[in-house]
């Protein structure tokens, strides 16, 4: 790899520009393309010190490295949008999909480009934060990840040469700790109802780890429905692959989607969430 490689970032969201700008020590420059990019990601762009290009075939020409981090739903697109314009670098599919769509991706792009599968574990890199990137694929190119975010807050760890494999880890964590949220808000949605709300928060709170001791967790998860639910039904499309039911991923996919109109709502209370969950 380069000494000073140029990375690319599509597209910076919370995760993706936090992460993006931890490459920057690293790397010659940091490129983001703002073409239909929305005013507050211009913003947040600026805020974290990405450099602005006009186009994705700019962006693709100067890169040395892709990082794509966007909705689950957008990631196919978006590899084929950058495999017509035939990028020849590495190409980081570091979204919530699951095992068989990152191996589609791969051969998308695989007639000029070498794609190492990614997945992010933990939140945005921001306030002393250390996410982990799970890295799977050909062995030097995920070393060449590995080196834009040596020292950074990003840590790094390559679990082996197959892609898939960081995605598949990825969406278990999810399965286990997205449907965690969804399980509180439900249980306590449940006591509430009954006036006992309080009382099942004091009795999870003498056990240690606990989800149901975190109710103020709700409103950030109705916030974040939006993008939870699409990464559920990519989870639950997994296991149905590997002969184990995906119902209880899809239900919570489902009840997600009663908060999709609390959208990144930073001011959402408890009660405002609990009484959008009581609605069909």
């Amino acid at each position: 790899m380069l000494t000073q490689p140029t990375v690319g970032m599509l597209h910076p969201g919370s995760m993706g520009v936090a992460v993006a700008a931890c490459a920057a020590p690293n790397a010659a420059a940091v490129l983001w393309c703002t073409d239909g990019r929305s005013p507050a990601s211009i913003a947040r762009a600026e805020r974290f010190g990405l450099e602005p290009v006009p186009t994705l075939q700019e962006l693709l020409d100067r890169s040395d490295m892709v990082i794509s981090l966007c909705p689950p739903a957008a990631a196919e697109d978006l590899a084929r949008e950058v495999a017509a314009h035939r990028f020849e670098g590495v190409y980081v599919e570091a979204n919530a999909i699951n095992p068989e769509r990152s191996v589609r991706i791969a051969r998308l792009l695989e007639a000029t480009a070498t794609v190492v599968d990614g997945g992010v574990v933990g939140s945005p890199p921001v306030r002393g934060k250390t996410p982990t990137l799970y890295l799977s694929g050909p062995a030097g190119a995920t070393a060449c990840v590995e080196e834009v975010f040596v020292g950074t807050n990003v840590l790094t760890k390559v679990l082996g040469t197959d892609v898939g494999q960081a995605s598949a880890l990825k969406l278990a964590y999810a399965s286990f700790q997205k449907t965690s949220r969804v399980l509180v808000a439900l249980s306590v949605g449940l006591a509430r109802e009954h006036g006992v709300d309080q009382e099942l928060i004091d009795v999870a709170s003498r056990r240690t780890d606990s989800y149901l001791s975190e109710p103020e967790y709700i409103a950030k998860t109705a916030a974040r429905a939006w993008r939870w639910g699409p990464e559920l039904e990519e989870a639950a499309d997994t296991l149905a692959a590997a002969g184990l039911p995906p119902e209880m991923l899809r239900a919570a996919a489902s009840t997600l989607a009663r908060w999709n109109d609390s959208k990144d709502d930073g001011e959402l209370t408890l009660t405002d969430a609990l009484n959008q969950l009581a609605q069909p």
